[in-house]
């Protein structure tokens, strides 16, 4: 998972440095992933010094989700010169699953740098993002060496290790140190870092936590990005605030005061940073809020909730972060507006009507999770809209749908890992996941199935009594 998550970020990022530079038509009329299979992936390999491939499944949630930033990235570097490829492997296909056994496909996606021909091959995890880590050995043996060395293996792919007998080599430090230590030179904050425990696991801890920014800058500067992606990538909950870093005058405030609370809480599983809106309009998109209420603080958890500050002043931000710690602070769910008029075959639900929808009407309700851009979905809109006409004279079924892109969904209660995903509850307060056919037959079929038989049970209930 965390290797997906920095691959998606490293796509955005790249996407998001030089959006401009591709025009909606070229992204539609041209598919710029190479789609490789048993027959023409060999082949394909040898002929290229360096490609990146995806290994994914049809089904999987994740993949489906990637894909279009995928292929913009893939739009973006075709340019280059000479130009870089991405492709993508449908690893599940039985006619593939040999070459995807060679790879040792364990899960989907997953993303492998394939370098002269085919013949290295490396999982990709991401730019590198700190300058350097050394260990200072008097002598290179013994268990706190070897446990260095195990660490430089673990960790080679995401930072570059070196050794010495002597100090007065580096850059940095005190160069009189007889070591055994581990310095870790990075480009922010105190800009080297001793570390003198040699267990592998406290080791890994401590080039993690100190190779990452206390506040992490988020804007148009490529030299940020590296540590942006592994913001992201922390296990942490995460503290955002955003503003605009060249009209603000009162940034600088901003910046002392956020770093200063940034410090309070540090090694206490909270991450920080500070985002420019001009490089943060997806994240705006992401989160459904608007510019207005910049200055803006958001605190995603990792089980999903959000919980935002709108228009804060540099000193609310250490009571308002006291006050999420402590619990005290509400949950935002985003949402899109209640519909006015609500009066098409396929009714439309949000966020905030959820509940009434869905779990307090006393209906048989069928709930399509889409996305706006998602093909599948728009291929099934018309099937449901039969549906519902041919419900349309029974008062007790709704068939409705929810844009899952733009209203959070409790993620305790559906299980959304693409779309379109359906669920049906009964007017009894069953919960069911669709799996069947999108046919406006196997769908009626369903929904009859389980509602008939729910009121046959209660039927019996009554005769029993």
């Amino acid at each position: 998972m965390m290797a997906l998550s920095t691959f998606w970020i490293s796509l955005f990022l790249i996407v998001f440095a030089v959006a401009g530079s591709i025009s909606a038509e070229e992204s539609e009329s041209n598919e710029f992933v190479v789609t490789l299979d048993h027959s023409n992936f060999t082949d394909f390999v040898a002929k290229h010094k360096f490609i990146v491939v995806e290994f994914y499944a049809p089904w999987c949630g994740h993949c489906k989700k990637l894909a279009p930033e995928y292929e913009k990235a893939a739009s973006i570097l075709s340019k280059n010169d000479p130009p870089v490829f991405l492709a993508k492997f449908d690893a599940n296909n039985e006619q593939n699953k040999a070459i995807a056994n060679e790879f040792e496909i364990r899960g989907y996606p997953t993303l492998k740098i394939l370098r002269y021909g085919g013949s290295v091959v490396q999982e990709y995890k991401g730019p590198r993002d700190a300058d350097g880590i050394v260990g200072v050995f008097p002598e290179f043996s013994g268990e706190k060496f070897e446990n260095f060395t195990t660490l430089a293996e673990r960790l080679r792919a995401d930072y570059d290790f070196g050794h010495t007998s002597d100090a007065k080599f580096l850059p940095r430090g005190d160069s009189s140190a007889a070591g055994p230590l581990v310095r870790l030179f990075k480009p922010f904050d105190e800009l080297f870092v001793d570390f003198q425990e040699f267990d592998v696991d406290a080791l890994v801890k401590f080039v993690e936590e100190a190779s990452t920014p206390t506040v992490t800058l988020f804007n148009k500067d490529p030299r940020h990005h590296p540590f942006v992606i592994k913001y992201f990538g922390s296990s942490n909950d995460k503290a955002m605030l955003f503003l605009n870093f060249t009209a603000e005058e009162k940034f600088d405030a901003f910046k002392s005061k956020y770093h200063e609370v940034a410090v309070l809480y540090k090694g206490k599983d909270l991450s920080f940073l500070m985002g420019d809106i001009e490089a943060s309009q997806g994240a705006f998109q992401y989160f459904g809020v608007k510019e207005e209420q910049v200055p803006l603080i958001i605190i995603q958890t990792n089980d999903g909730q959000k919980y935002l500050k709108p228009n804060v002043e540099p000193d609310q931000i250490a009571s308002w972060v006291k006050d999420f710690k402590d619990g005290i602070v509400q949950p935002y769910k985003k949402s899109e507006p209640i519909p006015e008029v609500n009066n098409e075959p396929v009714k439309v639900v949000v966020a905030d009507n959820l509940e009434d929808m869905v779990f307090n009407s006393g209906k048989n309700v069928l709930l399509e999770f889409y996305a706006p851009w998602c093909g599948h979905c728009k291929k099934l809109a018309p099937i449901l809209d039969e549906v519902a006409l041919s419900f349309e004279d029974d008062a007790d079924v709704i068939i409705a749908k929810i844009d899952a892109t733009a209203n959070d969904i409790p993620q305790q209660t559906f299980d959304v890992k693409g779309y379109p995903t359906l669920y049906f509850r009964s007017a009894t307060g069953e919960l069911l996941p669709y799996d069947g056919d999108r046919t406006k037959q196997a769908i009626i079929d369903f929904i009859q199935k389980y509602r008939d038989s729910v009121s046959e049970q209660d039927s019996s209930r009554k005769d029993e009594l």
